[in-house]
């Protein structure tokens, strides 16, 4: 596993951006609790300008790993921007299999957007950056 997200990383250090994608999809299929491959793919939504994946994918990280400091960073910055523009954040970011650029929901597991423990905690946190 630490290969492949090596991979992504460098694909991403480089602009191969559906490569790194597919590459942290890997990782978060083997590994659903892999809160750094979730960042990774909030990352690869971030710079393609899809500051709403970017911050789905931020948010179920958080709910992996609460203390994971680039979840909490891109789910704020992303937040406070959306909010800034009038946008409704997304409520669909329960810590089911995270869904890469072209798929669509029925193709992953089914996803939990309920509140958990942890979604107080990052709602929290997320209130208190602003």
């Amino acid at each position: 596993m630490i290969e492949l997200m090596l991979e992504a990383e460098r694909a991403m250090a480089v602009g191969l951006l559906d490569q790194a994608e597919r590459q942290y999809a890997q990782v978060v299929a083997a590994d659903p609790r892999n809160a750094i491959a979730v960042v990774g793919l909030a990352r690869v939504a971030l710079e393609r300008g899809d500051q709403r994946g970017a911050y789905t994918y931020a948010r179920r990280a958080l709910v992996l790993d609460p203390e994971n400091p680039m979840a909490s960073h891109l789910a704020g910055r992303m937040a406070e921007q959306m909010t800034a523009r009038g946008e409704a954040l997304p409520t669909d970011v329960g810590p089911g299999p995270a869904t890469p650029r072209g798929a669509t929901a029925s193709d992953a597991s089914e996803e939990t957007g309920g509140d958990t423990p942890r979604r107080g905690v990052v709602d929290r946190l997320l209130r208190r950056r602003r």
